[in-house]
């Protein structure tokens, strides 16, 4: 067994799982998600502890449940992935303020609220956090204001925590993949009426491999934004072949 701990959230997910899978190789991974399925599937791998926990609710309104509260007293934690989303499509006109608050507590506030009680963790591992972001945090379109907004509040989040741990030995990462093929990204084509090619989208092992770099990057150096696009951008695909 490994010495190296890692953290995982949305692990149920289409990346999260293939994060947790290239992790398991030289580390002990926290696997946190909800569905029970999945993360019965995740316990039979080696190295792989499945933590099944409601983030928005334990970590924003309630007390932290038992496996949660194992994961927050690791003495130190190498490796933290902020993985757990959610996205559904909105205009600012239709979006409702629940939609507004569901969005950001997912996606911005459960992030910043782990890593913040595990960051005595990260400093004594000198270790890395991860925030997987999205390429809609660099930009917006007609339909995903919500979720891109909560992907700009993530990018400067993380780049206020660089900042703010660079003396403490702790390295800062955001993950940023364009359109991906995973249950979320079918449930936002279903939402906008659109088909579904996963040829055209990046397969999720892809995104694991691009954070493992940032595991694996040198004492004296941080990989401080890494941008996962797929080989061909879905906007210069023959008009005929989009979906």
């Amino acid at each position: 067994m490994t010495g190296k701990i890692a953290v995982v959230t949305g692990a149920t997910g289409g990346i999260g799982r293939m994060i947790v899978e290239d992790l398991a190789r030289d580390h002990r991974v926290y696997a946190l998600g909800r569905n029970a399925e999945k993360l019965a599937e995740l316990g039979e791998l080696a190295n792989v502890v499945a933590v099944a926990a409601d983030l928005d609710r334990e970590l924003l309104d309630d007390s932290p449940g038992a496996g949660l509260t194992e994961v927050l007293g690791q003495p130190r934690v190498d490796v933290l992935v902020n993985a757990a989303a959610i996205a559904h499509r909105h205009t600012v006109e239709d979006a409702e303020p629940a939609d507004w608050r569901g969005m950001f507590d997912t996606n911005v506030f459960v992030p910043a609220e782990l890593t913040r009680q595990l960051l005595p963790a990260l400093r004594a591992a000198r270790g890395l956090a991860v925030f997987v972001n999205s390429g809609a945090g660099r930009g917006a379109y007609p339909g995903n204001a919500v979720y891109a907004a909560t992907k700009h509040a993530l990018y400067a989040l993380t780049d206020a925590l660089r900042r703010e741990e660079s003396n403490n030995g702790v390295r800062i990462t955001s993950v940023a993949p364009g359109p991906t093929d995973t249950p979320m990204l079918q449930g936002l084509n279903s939402q906008a009426g659109t088909g579904y090619d996963r040829s055209h989208y990046i397969d999720p092992v892809e995104v694991a491999r691009a954070l493992r770099t940032a595991v694996d990057a040198g004492p004296s150096t941080q990989l401080t934004d890494i941008a996962v696009r797929p080989r061909v951008e879905l906007a210069d695909l023959p008009e005929a072949t989009r979906s």
